[in-house]
């Protein structure tokens, strides 16, 4: 499998959900999955099927979570330097109709457009990786294809 590339920040909000999910979640679930047996016939109890699907979502999220942390490639953005577009780097950038957009390249876990972070693997992400100050790039869009110019890389703390 592939490395999952995240930040500190990114490793920790996984590490803090998963303590939540074992300590909290997990346990709540098994204590209602018990009440819904306590009231009797299972066939028609919709507090257990309730709970059952909660306890797999709970589960599930468990082992991706954990797969995640098995193979995270924790990287730095703070220890990084240069003027290429990598992981980590923030990029301000310039769309054909002047607009100017700043964008933080973070792991999928962490993205959040609304606070200008995007995900590695989001088109934009993929096209600037290296590229530098200068270059242009084009995205294919439903809209058809954008071109924006990059303005500037840095790497700052994540917050």
């Amino acid at each position: 499998m592939d490395k999952v590339p995240m930040t500190p920040r990114g490793q920790q909000r996984l590490k803090d959900e998963l303590k939540r999910l074992k300590d909290v979640e997990r346990p709540a679930v098994v204590r209602a999955i018990e009440e819904a047996r306590a009231h009797g016939d299972l066939s028609e109890n919709a507090e257990y099927d309730a709970a059952k699907e909660r306890q797999g979502h709970i589960e599930g999220r468990l082992r991706e979570i954990e797969t995640k942390l098995a193979l995270a490639d924790v990287i730095d953005p703070e220890r990084l330097s240069g003027t290429k577009v990598v992981f980590g780097a923030t990029v301000r950038l310039q769309s054909e109709d002047g607009e100017e957009v700043t964008y933080r390249i973070v792991g999928e876990d962490e993205a959040d457009v609304k606070k200008g972070k995007i995900s590695i693997s989001a088109p934009l992400a993929r096209a600037m990786i290296g590229r530098e100050q200068g270059d242009s790039v084009s995205l294919r869009t439903a809209k058809g294809v954008r071109e924006y110019d990059i303005l500037g890389v840095s790497f700052l703390a994540i917050e």
